[in-house]
């Protein structure tokens, strides 16, 4: 009879967690799941939606021109910008870890760009890379000529920098997260026996931390596929050759009208992300899982 009292009350808290979960699960149905359905069927129809084609979209997208540039510049942005911040972040983590003089301000500096709007930002940044700005004024101080930062492939750098400026601070929290998770019991003891600050860098704060990197690792790559916006504001919607992304791709086709060639380029970067993501997971349950 307990047992049979214990599993009534299991059932009926089951049912009520599912009732409490019920809006939410509502809410991924209706907003995410059924249009990413219609989205996959509207990718093997004509413009119209009505006549089957197969995969005749895909192999039209894939041979676009318009396409493949964007997909290049994006993969060209991402394995650049990806490993600056990874860097960047935890350098200046590992700095306020430390509690250096004045750490305290420059972590509020960090993340101050989280708080701000876009268009605030890209304001700050047409102030010091425009043609009269603080970057070409310095510049002709030191008597070397301007550089069009926002009419040449310069843009590149720009939305390079921006991406930086825009990100670093969500990834320093994490990185100061990981770091203070590492027991203080593995330094003294490599202190004791003698090892310097870069042996205990290499051998007890990377390997420790390196599962967590994994998870930075994913929330800068996602982070990248949203510098758009600010990308949009700088530079319009047709830029220099040189960062015309994928978001541009998929905002022009959507401004067009086209969108079986929108839910079919959602769908290709979808699947590539999806899968991307898929072998960083893999590859960090190989090096040793930790739970954030």
């Amino acid at each position: 009879m307990p047992h049979k009292k214990l599993s009534m009350f299991r059932a009926r808290e089951s049912f009520v967690g599912f009732l409490l979960c019920t809006p939410a699960i509502a809410g991924l149905v209706i907003f995410f799941i059924i249009p990413f359905g219609i989205c996959i069927y509207l990718s093997f129809t004509d413009n119209i939606g009505n006549v089957f084609v197969g995969f005749a979209n895909y192999v039209d997208i894939l041979t676009s021109t318009a396409f493949r540039l964007a997909a290049w510049n994006t993969f060209r942005f991402n394995i650049t910008a990806v490993p600056l911040i990874m860097v960047f972040s935890f350098c200046v983590a590992l700095m306020l870890y430390r509690k250096l003089k004045g750490s305290e301000f420059f972590r509020a500096v960090f993340i101050f760009p989280l708080v701000l709007p876009a268009a605030s930002i890209v304001l700050f940044f047409q102030t010091v890379f425009s043609n009269g700005g603080l970057i070409n004024g310095f510049l002709e101080q030191l008597n070397l000529s301007a550089v069009d930062w926002f009419g040449s492939g310069a843009q590149f750098f720009v939305l390079v920098v921006l991406y930086i400026f825009k990100n670093c601070g969500y990834n320093i929290i994490l990185f100061l997260a990981a770091l203070n998770s590492i027991p203080k019991e593995y330094s003294e003891a490599a202190c004791i026996d003698g090892a310097n600050g870069f042996v205990r860098l290499t051998r007890i704060t990377l390997p420790v931390i390196f599962p967590y990197s994994f998870f930075v690792l994913i929330i800068s790559i996602i982070n990248s596929f949203k510098s758009f916006r600010e990308a949009y504001i700088l530079f319009g919607n047709y830029p220099n050759g040189g960062v015309y992304m994928l978001q541009h791709f998929m905002n022009n086709n959507f401004s067009n009208l086209n969108y079986v060639r929108l839910a079919c380029g959602a769908i290709i970067i979808f699947a590539v992300i999806f899968v991307f993501v898929l072998a960083l997971l893999r590859l960090r349950d190989r090096a040793g899982d930790i739970e954030l």
